[in-house]
């Protein structure tokens, strides 16, 4: 295998895989998408407990996905990268066609089953 490919995987999982592995870190990246929020704001919008969500914003700060901009005492965290937004979006679309594929499946087992039963 491709030795950067495999240098590359390993730093997104480290860089960015691990810090996604949170949902209230996914819902603070898709808080952030709509711009600048200090931690508090965060915290009643989400209604999640300021220091949970303070704990999760070091973690996206350390690894680079949010960023941060004082204005006296008060520091506002926003998305370092866009991008990751679109990633998040692409990746739920995924799932989403899955979950209707499946659906789909069940349905024709369903009906297919009834059929059956019928004959």
């Amino acid at each position: 295998m491709d030795e950067q490919l495999v240098q590359e995987i390993e730093m997104l999982y480290g860089q960015v895989c691990q810090a996604l592995g949170d949902p209230k870190r996914l819902l603070i990246l898709y808080a952030l998408s709509r711009g600048p929020h200090y931690v508090n704001e965060l915290a009643k919008e989400l209604d999640i407990p300021q220091s949970t969500v303070s704990r999760h914003l070091t973690i996206l700060r350390e690894r680079s996905l949010v960023e941060t901009r004082r204005e006296s005492a008060i520091v506002y965290y926003s998305l370092a990268d866009d991008r990751i937004i679109q990633a998040l979006d692409l990746m739920r679309g995924m799932l989403r066609d899955r979950m209707v594929h499946k659906a789909d499946l069940s349905e024709f087992r369903a009906l297919n089953s009834s059929r059956t039963a019928n004959s």
